[in-house]
């Protein structure tokens, strides 16, 4: 006689036995209770997440939420408006209510911290400005959207930078500031998910290295076997559109004290037209312009130079992928792709989503792996959950320690 299956050897059953095996159930009560089973088995085993990831641009505040992997909020809103009423990206989130998770705008990163956790401590080391120089509008305005944030109760997280996290050698790290911006470190997860997705290789296996141009700052960082290893951020490379990047040790004695407004100038923009020319002004002009084809040159040129120093930390990297609002500009893009063919092959990251920035994107994968979605592999691959320490823990200037007191660390 044929024996039949108890809930037990059900229970004991891979996923996919436990429909057949439900059918070779004699009695229709426990046939029902094998269902009940396997149905439950499939709600615990894919959690379905609502997200959404959050990019503070220098331009625009982009906004993308993703349920079950799937996009449902993508839109962008000019930081002159967060600047003036940030209350408008609040109502966006409340409009995209209910939401597992959040991943706030994190500035310099912190290591991961639950916005109820936000204090004084926290919000400098996010933006980084003196207490005596809170003048830049979007800098104010974002300080004062977490705190609104807060305030409505969101489930939201702040993420780590390029320099948080464990998988940068602690040598690499030495009297570094910005290695990448939690942004950029977005920009990067997502990059890692597009290469593992259009090679078919898991996490583990990508190897990459992003070229991560924005408005306002760019950053290269090199990924290995899946984690983030190096990074050039925006104030410590070469030149970006807005800003001049590292600034001359000379340059900046000769300067003395001055304003966070400094590190938003002395780019592109600036050497073309004293900061009064867009991406698309820039390239037409260059034609015709010697100083807009300086500009150019010099931008480009700063790619390419980072791009080679940073390469030493990636032995056999897959691809060079380009992202950021600069990319868009399909002449530039042109250029910085040619010209980067030399060291491999080279493309634009893949965006799902048509409207907000990589960056954003990027966020939404991390918050839907931080709530335990499908892309929980992709945040643990890339040990974001493992961040610790501050930006400043680095510094190796005989003053450091009394540059920690003053701002409290």
């Amino acid at each position: 006689m044929k024996s039949f299956p108890t809930l037990r050897t059900v229970k004991n059953a891979k996923f996919e036995e436990q429909w057949s095996v439900a059918l070779l159930c004699s009695d229709l009560a426990i046939a029902a209770t094998v269902l009940f089973f396997v149905g439950t088995h499939m709600v615990e085993s894919e959690t379905m997440v609502r997200v959404v990831g959050i990019d503070p641009g220098t331009r625009s505040f982009d906004l993308c939420g993703i349920n079950d992997g799937k996009v449902f909020l993508d839109t962008s809103i000019p930081s002159t408006q967060i600047a003036e009423n940030p209350e408008s990206l609040i109502e966006v989130l409340k409009s995209a209510m209910p939401l597992d998770l959040i991943v706030a705008p994190s500035g310099y990163g912190l290591p991961l911290t639950h916005i109820s956790k936000l204090g004084q401590r926290e919000h400098f080391l996010t933006i980084l400005v003196r207490p005596d120089d809170l003048k830049i509008s979007v800098l104010k305005g974002l300080r004062k959207l977490v705190n609104m944030m807060k305030d409505e109760g969101f489930n939201a997280f702040f993420i780590p930078g390029v320099i948080h996290l464990p998988t940068v050698p602690e040598y690499r790290k030495v009297n570094k500031i910005d290695m990448g911006t939690a942004d950029k470190l977005c920009c990067a997860v997502l990059a890692i998910h597009d290469q593992s997705q259009r090679l078919g290789i898991p996490y583990s296996q990508t190897s990459l290295i992003l070229v991560e141009m924005g408005f306002g700052y760019n950053a290269i960082i090199a990924v290995e076997d899946g984690q983030i290893v190096d990074g050039i951020g925006g104030t410590t490379g070469g030149l970006g559109f807005l800003t001049m990047g590292a600034m001359d040790g000379e340059l900046a004695y000769l300067l003395g004290g001055f304003s966070k407004e400094t590190l938003f100038q002395g780019g592109a923009a600036y050497v073309a037209s004293n900061g009064a020319v867009t991406p698309e002004m820039l390239v037409e002009g260059a034609r015709s312009d010697r100083m807009k084809k300086v500009a150019l040159d010099a931008f480009v040129d700063s790619v390419l130079k980072s791009v080679a120093a940073i390469a030493v930390s990636v032995k056999h990297p897959r691809e060079i992928l380009i992202s950021g609002r600069i990319s868009r500009v399909q002449k530039i893009y042109e250029i910085i792709h040619g010209r980067l063919s030399t060291f491999g092959q080279v493309r634009k990251v893949d965006r799902f989503a048509e409207v907000s920035k990589e960056a954003a994107q990027g966020a939404a994968l991390i918050a839907d792996g931080l709530a335990g979605g499908r892309f929980k592999e992709l945040v643990e691959a890339t040990k974001i959950k493992e961040a610790t320490g501050t930006v400043l823990d680095h510094i190796y200037l005989p003053n450091a320690g009394a540059l920690k007191r003053k701002y409290g660390l």
